[in-house]
């Protein structure tokens, strides 16, 4: 059985839309179409400490400029939804706590700080910082 293609791009609304993402965003778009596809755009909008309120609205104010608009987005043919990503952390759960509970992930509490200390040392003693996590039991 043949299905039908789906591409999406999905920029993060930390800005204005870049050239590269333009770039991506035509590859993808024009990939869809030779193809009887569909372009969709997903907002990657999970980092909140970047995030900047109006950027969401001008990507897609952009991509509909260029021509390249997504035939489904945030509030447009939402067949395959939720397409901002911090609305699909519950379909993610489960396989996380699946991983977790199989020993194949953990919780890490590690603080920025923390990473940062450890780095730094490992940077002044000429080595490259590697993670490793260790189990106190």
């Amino acid at each position: 059985m043949s299905q039908q293609v789906r591409v999406r791009f999905a920029p993060s609304p930390t800005g204005p839309l870049h050239i590269g993402g333009v770039r991506t965003a035509l590859f993808n778009y024009l990939f869809a179409k030779k193809n009887n596809g569909v372009f969709y755009l997903r907002i990657e909008d999970t980092d909140q400490n970047r995030f900047v309120p109006g950027a969401e609205a001008y990507i897609m104010e952009a991509l509909e400029w260029l021509g390249i608009a997504p035939d489904e987005t945030v509030g447009k043919n939402e067949k395959f939804g939720p397409y901002r990503q911090s609305e699909r952390k519950h379909l993610y759960k489960k396989y996380a706590d699946a991983l977790i509970e199989s020993g194949n992930a953990y919780y890490a509490f590690d603080t920025a700080a923390s990473l940062d200390f450890h780095r730094k040392n490992a940077e002044d003693d000429g080595n490259t910082f590697i993670y490793m996590f260790s189990q106190q039991k």
